[in-house]
């Protein structure tokens, strides 16, 4: 085979945990397994590919079923002349670089995702290796039809959970010094994330650490929040679940409060709600993540409110958002593009969420999460949870 038009890739780790492998081949093993993907042809005309997916042999048959890959072969398939490491990830390395030796190139390009062991098992067969930074990261940007569907699902099954835990807290009864009963028990923070990870767990979901966070501690936007809850006392909900099916996620924020909300707290979440929706409304292709932040900015000092930290010579008087309006989601819960600062250009397939919030310490915090997907004239919100502070429904 002519080497002047030969182009060779390589995407490798565990594909349960590397999402950017999992993406290209759709197949969630919990080994190493790398894909060798070897180009012919004129680079933008139409290039051939063969897609080699190596990886262990007792998952050969089920990835020859189910992985998106040319062809299927174990690290035995392209053993050195020395024979395989013991060690799996190394043996899988090795079985890497022979292949692309056999294909007779004599350099290989790796994404950004790719282990170290890799890379120097390549550059031990003698192959000139370089990386691209940006390899996979706009295909995983715009999702597929079935990658909408999925994060879809994911989205419906974690609006169940966030309203089935802002119902609980707005519907507790309350002890004579203001903690929130369940069952004739102080309901704790702990004791409500516990119930949310059971209720996600029986639909098929790897729960991280919800956030619910009450009264003060929600003044910390990433605060998980710990002990009794409190009638008067604003809640922040927020659960990002991964469908242990697909790898794929869910993120919705809501803010709760039992009893009567603090005027402040309901001026703040009138402010996020009107930031939230303007920010809805600039999405769609092109439209940076830059100027999204912006119109959130902008919505958010138009409302009395600040943005950003405090500077070293300031203090924190008021409410203020501390971080970006919002990021992408996929099969990471945080993933390209940000809106934030100098975030890019927005495509058709992005998955955003868009969750502004505003933080006042002494008083508390608020936040109201949506996730959309941007369509080719605008986006669809797949939210359909309400967004107000009373629960009681």
């Amino acid at each position: 085979m002519s080497t002047s038009r030969l182009h060779v890739t390589v995407c490798a780790g565990i594909p349960a945990l590397n999402a950017s492998l999992h993406h290209r081949i759709r197949f969630p093993v919990g080994d190493p397994a790398a894909l060798v993907t070897i180009h012919t042809g004129e680079p933008g005309k139409n290039a051939n590919a063969q897609r080699i997916l190596i990886l262990r042999d007792i998952e050969m048959d089920r990835a020859r079923k189910s992985a998106k890959a040319d062809l299927v072969a174990c690290p035995d398939a392209y053993a050195p002349a020395g024979g395989l490491s013991g060690d799996r990830e190394t043996a899988t390395a090795q079985a890497v670089a022979q292949c692309v030796c056999r294909s007779g190139a004599k350099s290989v390009t790796v994404d950004r995702s790719t282990p170290a062991i890799y890379w120097h098992e390549l550059l031990a067969a003698g192959l000139k290796v370089t990386c691209d930074p940006l390899d996979g990261v706009a295909a995983r940007r715009a999702k597929d039809a079935q990658e909408i569907e999925w994060l879809r699902q994911c989205q419906r099954d974690t609006e169940a959970a966030v309203r089935m835990a802002c119902q609980t807290i707005a519907t507790a009864t309350v002890r004579e010094d203001g903690v929130l009963l369940r069952d004739g028990r102080p309901l704790t923070a702990d004791r409500m994330r516990e119930a949310v990870d059971v209720f996600l767990l029986r639909r098929g979901y790897q729960n991280p650490e919800s956030i619910i966070a009450g009264g003060d501690e929600s003044s910390d936007c990433h605060e998980h929040g710990h002990g009794e809850l409190r009638t008067g006392k604003g809640v922040i909900v927020d659960i990002f679940p991964r469908s242990r099916k697909t790898l794929y996620n869910g993120d919705c924020t809501r803010t709760v409060v039992h009893g009567a909300a603090p005027q402040e707290l309901i001026r703040m979440h009138a402010a996020v709600v009107a930031a939230k929706a303007a920010a809805i409304a600039l999405v769609r292709p092109g439209v940076t993540g830059d100027a999204i932040h912006a119109e959130t900015s902008r919505v958010i000092r138009e409302s009395g409110y600040k943005m950003g930290m405090p500077t070293s010579d300031e203090t924190w008087a008021g409410a203020r958002m501390t971080h970006g309006t919002g990021h992408g989601v996929g099969l990471e819960v945080h993933e390209p593009p940000l809106l934030a600062l100098n975030g890019p250009p927005l495509v058709e397939g992005d998955v955003l969420t868009i969750e502004p919030g505003l933080y006042q310490p002494g008083l508390g915090g608020v936040r109201v999460e949506d996730m959309v997907v941007v369509t080719a004239t605008g986006c669809e919100n797949l939210g359909e949870l309400p967004e107000g502070l009373d629960w009681r429904m």
